[in-house]
């Protein structure tokens, strides 16, 4: 069966009243329907085309070239365009909107009101279904990022300490309040780098693009350091090369050369007796 709530790119098969037929020529079960209304003006049988697949109103798996807001497995915020007794119907691009059971929203879902929901393949009914309780679908328990690593976020909640984001679709990370310099809005998607992995799992996310994995060795060592010793550093500018290379095993020029990058970046303050990691 084709893969419904992705795009594919699929061969015109034949040209029939109601559209164009897609997919393989073999198996009748991966064969779907573009409808006329999506057919393109120039075509030829054999020509592929990038379509996505959903269930139309009749529950019939359907091609269209429109383009969705969300995708198989991935989070967006969206505007609820309806209720009614079976549940919320959300607006995402294509005719048919999408589904929301009363049982999987977060909180009861209100109409003209915007929600980050995720989007999975009901196992039971072969329907997308859209939900809100987005904890639902990412877990820290085992991880597939590390430290450094660049990541997509996307901004799901605000909370006192700061702002939570969703990692790369899988994980739960916070961005803390001191570290955020703009407006954020909730959905909006970005990059993000991860600062810092707890021992809980708990993920700490910078939006400084700070390209840590390329960060030049000395900082690296700085930083490094930093996190070993509670974020303090008893050296500064005035400490001599000797305290320096003790500590540290580096010079004077590569030290103060490090610190004053990261400080640029806005990943250390410089204090009267040593540096501090901002936390």
């Amino acid at each position: 069966m084709i893969q419904l709530g992705v795009f594919h790119k699929l061969p015109i098969l034949r040209e029939r009243s109601v559209g164009l037929y897609l997919g393989d020529i073999n198996k009748e079960e991966d064969q779907i329907l573009l409808p006329s209304k999506y057919v393109p003006e120039d075509f030829t049988i054999g020509d592929e085309l990038e379509v996505f697949c959903y269930l139309d109103h009749e529950e019939r798996p359907i091609a269209t070239t429109l383009k969705p807001f969300i995708t198989l497995n991935e989070f967006a915020l969206l505007k609820v365009l309806e209720v009614n007794k079976y549940g919320a119907f959300l607006e995402w691009g294509l005719e048919k909107n999408l589904f929301v059971p009363f049982r999987e929203q977060a909180r009861k879902m209100v109409e003209g009101k915007w929600y980050l929901v995720y989007l999975y393949l009901d196992e039971t009914t072969n329907r997308l279904v859209a939900s809100s309780k987005t904890n639902n679908f990412i877990s820290n328990e085992e991880l597939t990022v590390e430290k450094f690593d660049e990541v997509d976020i996307i901004v799901s909640r605000y909370t006192d300490l700061g702002v939570e984001v969703i990692i790369n679709n899988k994980h739960k990370g916070l961005v803390y309040n001191n570290e955020i310099f703009e407006d954020l809005s909730l959905g909006e998607k970005r990059k993000g780098v991860i600062k810092k992995i707890r021992e809980d799992n708990k993920i700490d996310v910078s939006l400084q693009q700070i390209g840590f994995k390329n960060i030049e060795p000395s900082s690296a060592k700085v930083l490094e350091f930093l996190e070993r010793n509670n974020g303090f550093l008893g050296l500064h500018d005035k400490s001599s090369p000797e305290d320096i290379e003790a500590i540290l095993g580096m010079s004077k020029k590569s030290f103060k050369k490090s610190i004053g990058h990261l400080y640029k970046e806005k990943v250390i303050v410089i204090e009267e007796n040593g540096i501090k990691l901002v936390k």
